[in-house]
């Protein structure tokens, strides 16, 4: 097992994700349309949807800029969103 295969099923594990694995080293069509579909060679190549992510450095680095849970359908984690949702909740009505 690749260790780059390895991390990718961890970071998405690691956030509550399913997925699907396809292994491309056991089945030689599969192999030939990740490449088609990816233009790339290397394992993995990651895809949400229909969206080419790329491989496992492209994700992480989409996770750091917090770009990859909205990819993935997860709520984002906006400290300043829940605080203003904590002010709004507090207020009183109109008098």
């Amino acid at each position: 097992m690749c260790p780059y295969c390895v991390r990718a099923k961890s970071l998405l594990q690691n956030k509550g994700v399913e997925y699907e694995e396809i292994r491309v080293d056991m089945d030689r069509d599969k192999m030939v349309e990740m490449m088609q579909r990816s233009n790339r060679r290397t394992v993995p190549q990651i895809f949400i949807d229909d969206f080419h992510v790329g491989g496992f450095d492209d994700m992480a680095q989409l996770d750091a800029y917090g770009k990859l849970d909205p990819l993935l359908g997860l709520a984002p984690h906006n400290d300043e969103a829940a605080f203003a949702h904590s002010i709004d909740a507090s207020e009183d009505g109109p008098t």
